[in-house]
């Protein structure tokens, strides 16, 4: 899984993008799904409904994810229209994006290749041949995400050789994809929430991870699903995914406080009992440290306590943020103590309701 970098809010960047908002240009990117669209937040085409939309940091991320650049709003271009030379080889691509481009074809179609690249790299930061690539890996990306099998989308990707596809697919994903013959991936899914985007991975077995995107031990724990379950993290749907997505809205509404998702978290037996009793611990309440190393059968056992919370990979559903202090007081939470109040003041209010 490649690094995401920071956004603002989703909220704040959907709102911006109602609004057209100059100020946030630069700062990031949107995809429209009806359209495979991305675009520039200024963009004067009509807008898009919310659950419509995926936001993006850079406009590379957003080729890699499968979406092509707006026609009108020119989304890689910041600061000028394209050279016509440029907006002809991106025509060029279009035609055939899962194809290639030669040299003898650019020659072909009147286009000197060593001036096509020049002008790309200087009007881009990056060559044509990149950019080329990054819409074919797109395409096979999207199809690894409607379902498609690895392995089905490396041959339909236009990449000539397997290692071309492997090492494309590894500067996204970190490593390289298995055979789907061998093992079922996890799939994953971003889900934006109220307190920021939050990436989901589950299989058949039930849900397997819950994590704030911008928390550092994010991409560790993805790593470690990898390497338990021997097996690749890959964009996808998924029917547990769906219902995280549904009940995580119920959640965050106060609709319903509960959820029914099977879980299948990866860890020790000590760390399973312990995220056991965290299950325990009604919406709305809060338990100390010493109260679970009691139930654990080790009244001395806090700091281990401690650790096997802080190694939870499926947070708000095993809810390791209802554990505080004996004396009352807030601490230890990997998505950060405002995201552990904001998510216990939730609770209280609608419980008490």
């Amino acid at each position: 899984m490649k690094t995401m970098e920071l956004l603002p809010p989703t909220e704040t960047m959907f709102r911006a993008l109602v609004n057209r908002d100059s100020s946030f240009e630069g700062i990031f990117f949107v995809g429209v799904r009806t359209t495979g669209i991305f675009c520039r937040p200024t963009c004067s085409a009509k807008k898009p409904a919310r659950e419509n939309v995926d936001f993006f940091a850079t406009s590379s991320e957003a080729l890699e994810s499968g979406y092509r650049p707006c026609l009108r709003c020119h989304p890689m271009d910041p600061n000028q229209r394209a050279p016509k030379l440029i907006e002809r080889l991106r025509i060029e691509v279009e035609r055939a994006p899962d194809g290639r481009l030669t040299d003898k074809e650019l020659t072909g179609l009147a286009i000197d290749p060593s001036t096509a690249r020049r002008q790309f790299k200087r009007h881009y930061g990056m060559t044509f041949q990149a950019y080329h690539r990054a819409r074919r890996m797109g395409l096979a990306l999207s199809q690894v995400r409607q379902g498609g099998r690895v392995d089905e989308a490396r041959n339909g990707s236009g990449f000539e050789s397997e290692s071309g596809f492997r090492e494309a697919f590894t500067k996204i994903f970190g490593d390289p994809p298995t055979n789907a013959k061998a093992s079922a991936p996890v799939f994953a899914e971003r889900i934006d929430t109220p307190l920021g985007a939050m990436i989901a991975a589950a299989d058949d077995e039930g849900l397997r991870l819950l994590e704030f995107f911008d928390r550092r031990a994010t991409e560790r724990e993805l790593s470690v699903l990898r390497k338990r379950l021997r097996t690749n993290v890959v964009p996808g749907k998924h029917r547990h995914l769906e219902a995280v997505r549904s009940q995580l809205a119920d959640y965050f509404s106060g609709k319903n406080l509960k959820f029914n998702i099977p879980l299948a978290p990866v860890g020790s037996q000590f760390q399973l009992r312990a995220w056991k009793i965290l299950q325990s611990i009604p919406a709305g309440e809060t338990r100390s440290y010493s109260w679970m190393a009691k139930r654990l059968g080790d009244e001395n056992a806090r700091r281990a306590v401690g650790r096997a919370n802080g190694t939870n990979m499926i947070c708000i559903i095993i809810p390791c943020h209802r554990v505080i202090r004996a004396d009352g007081t807030l601490c230890g939470y990997g998505g950060g103590l405002w995201r552990k109040k904001w998510l216990l003041d939730h609770e209280r209010r609608y419980v008490t309701k």
